[in-house]
């Protein structure tokens, strides 16, 4: 039975012939019935870490002891101070930071719903969350401030917020709580946190994520590719907004009673700072994040014995670049907001450089037609996944497209070999038609990225009267390499000697940057939008 009094959550769920189907094979993924996902702090601690190093920033060290009594006094400010009953939904408007951490847990102790969101969202893109969710509390760095203000204004539901940071009052009054706290007893299946997708096609859609799926991303991905040890210590650049940030620097180094190092400002260079002095040793960035590394890569880096890449496609020739610089093979992985975290990977000799993986233990992958029907053995199609995690959004109408048959259906064109290894081919969305040929717009990406001037590329189709759609590039350059009509043409035979000659971008754009979401991700929807 459900400890929300607060139902807002569970009554705007998809109705539940529209879930995926779940499975929980693996002995280590049969949650009890009562079941609270901090409790993975209160284990830490009862496995002898109070002393430990949980937490390492510019702020200083939190122990695990120090993490668990913050955690604690958070969510009896919540209760106490706020009026918090379970089910009410807690935004945590902040960047990474050590008590961005604490208050996540906090939430979740006192049987909150947490949304975290990323730090440069404005005011209209935390409004939409804001009403989506019905969001009553919240804590918020006072950096950000300004635009929270504007978005609060605009939603009546918000009304207890705190604000940290600079002599905040969250921080007073964490002065004067408790740090003792009995986590409430939450059902497995009680929603835990609400992670909104970036906005890679337009408006977000709010993902629904229970306790045990919080449990259950450390007991696939982190248990089996990452295979993490006490003494390991984590570092990353994605916010904890990003589900993928969320894994990598709060829940695998809890479950795992590991440390987690946060940078203490934004940039590579500092991301390789941070990793020298707190002797990280697992690292989780983008590719993008990869090729900024291997532009400051030094001694600061010699510290890392694993890397994991998601987020977006890795090019094989960014992983070969990084092995060639590291010795380190780069763990690629696909993932998603809808399914919490990584579901396809390899790791160690298992990883085929150019291909995402096998699906993680406590996972099934398989490649559909256009019919949704699967195809046996090798083959291209749409990738179709089914686990331990799975899509709920938040009253969608998006779930029926999401979910078929009971499989979650990424949205991703695959290739799975007779290996059962799976070849990351394209967006189903694109997927180019042209004069009848099929034209996967990373593949011509790829290509261009391994020019010389090439800093950035996104490929797209646009409309052709005579060939229905031709492939548009548009191209960053790497100083000191300047646009022109002849360089325009170096590109194009470039490509047709890298791939096959009917590829090649018949248009190419020179732009200065490419759209983006906050997390990195490309947003080609923007691209294909009219311009003015």
């Amino acid at each position: 039975m459900s400890a929300h009094r607060d139902t807002f959550v569970r009554d705007n769920l998809p109705p539940r012939e529209l879930w995926p189907q779940l499975m929980f094979e693996l002995p280590e993924l049969r949650f009890p019935a009562r079941y609270n996902a901090s409790s993975m702090l209160d284990t830490a601690v009862a496995r002898g870490f109070a002393d430990k190093d949980a937490v390492l920033s510019a702020a200083g060290r939190l122990s695990y002891g120090e993490l668990l009594a913050l955690a604690n006094c958070v969510a009896n400010v919540l209760t106490l101070d706020l009026s918090l009953v379970p089910g009410n939904r807690v935004l945590i408007h902040a960047p990474n930071s050590a008590l961005a951490l604490a208050a996540w847990w906090g939430v979740l102790r006192a049987g909150g719903v947490a949304i975290a969101t990323m730090p440069m969202l404005r005011a209209g893109e935390l409004g939409i969350i804001i009403d989506k969710a019905q969001i009553s509390h919240a804590l918020v760095d006072a950096s950000l401030e300004t635009e929270f203000e504007a978005a609060r204004c605009a939603c009546p539901t918000l009304t207890q917020v705190l604000y940290f940071g600079a002599g905040g009052e969250l921080e007073a009054r964490l002065k004067q709580a408790s740090a003792a706290f009995s986590p409430v007893l939450t059902a497995a299946d009680d929603p835990a946190l609400i992670a909104f997708t970036s906005g890679t096609t337009g408006m977000p859609k709010g993902c629904v994520h229970f306790h045990r799926d919080i449990a259950a991303m450390a007991e696939t991905f982190s248990r089996h590719i990452l295979q993490p040890k006490t003494n390991d210590v984590f570092c990353g650049t994605a916010p904890f907004a990003f589900t993928f940030g969320l894994g990598a620097s709060v829940v695998f180094p809890a479950a795992s009673g590991a440390a987690t190092a946060l940078p203490g400002k934004p940039g590579f260079d500092a991301l390789a700072d941070t990793i020298a002095a707190h002797t990280a040793t697992t690292l989780f960035t983008s590719p993008t994040g990869y090729r900024a590394l291997l532009k400051v890569h030094d001694a600061r880096l010699a510290s890392l014995h694993t890397c994991v890449s998601a987020g977006e496609h890795l090019p094989k020739v960014i992983s070969d670049q990084w092995h060639e610089a590291t010795g380190i093979r780069l763990i690629d992985g696909i993932g998603s907001t809808e399914m919490i975290h990584i579901f396809i990977s390899a790791r160690g000799d298992d990883i085929r450089p150019g291909a995402t993986g096998k699906a993680v233990p406590g996972y099934e992958a398989r490649v559909l037609d256009d019919k949704y029907r699967p195809l046996a053995g090798a083959g291209t199609g749409r990738l179709a996944v089914r686990g331990p995690t799975g899509c709920r959004y938040l009253d969608d109408e998006r779930q029926r497209t999401y979910v078929v048959n009971g499989w979650n259906i990424t949205g991703d064109i695959y290739t799975r070999d007779q290996e059962g290894y799976f070849w990351f081919v394209s967006r189903a969305d694109d997927m180019i038609i042209s004069s009848g040929y099929n034209i996967a717009a990373p593949e011509v990406e790829n290509a261009l990225l391994t020019h010389e001037a090439v800093a950035e590329a996104a490929v797209i189709g646009i409309p052709d009267e005579e060939r229905g759609h031709i492939v548009k590039a548009f191209v960053a350059l790497k100083p000191p390499a300047r646009a022109s009509h002849a360089l325009t043409l170096e590109l194009q035979d470039f490509v047709k000697g890298a791939i096959a000659p009917y590829k090649y971008p018949r248009a190419i754009e020179f732009v200065s940057e490419l759209p983006k979401t906050h997390t990195g991700k490309l947003q080609r929807f923007k691209l294909r939008e009219p311009r003015t």
